[in-house]
């Protein structure tokens, strides 16, 4: 069930009010939920790469279009997780104490 304005409006001061309250909390909070989820789908993209793996390696012979639809889940699966991999650097390279997260604080108090 979706938000009304009136609701919107209260839950996005709120957020910016935390935000300028505790930037730091507000960050660690977002990183954490951030690596929580992808640990979470990294995971999920394993065991879609194995079971890629497991349905070219086992139809290859007998039907050639199931092992290609196991190629493409593996493909797939390796594109995922780079995308994670990719993700979950970005927010350690924002960390609460590096220099690019103290500017972004500054310019957020200005």
């Amino acid at each position: 069930m979706p938000l009304d304005d009136r609701e919107q409006r209260i839950l996005e001061e709120i957020e910016r009010r935390f935000y300028q309250e505790d930037p730091r909390l507000a960050e660690s909070v977002r990183d954490a939920r951030l690596a929580t989820s992808s640990s979470h789908n990294l995971r999920w993209a394993l065991l879609g790469f194995v079971a890629g793996v497991g349905l070219m390696f086992g139809f290859f012979m007998s039907q050639t279009i199931v092992a290609l639809v196991g190629f493409a889940a593996m493909v797939a699966s390796v594109a995922w997780m780079i995308a994670i991999v990719k993700r979950r650097a970005g927010v350690a390279a924002v960390s609460p104490d590096s220099w690019w997260a103290r500017l972004r604080r500054r310019t957020r108090n200005d």
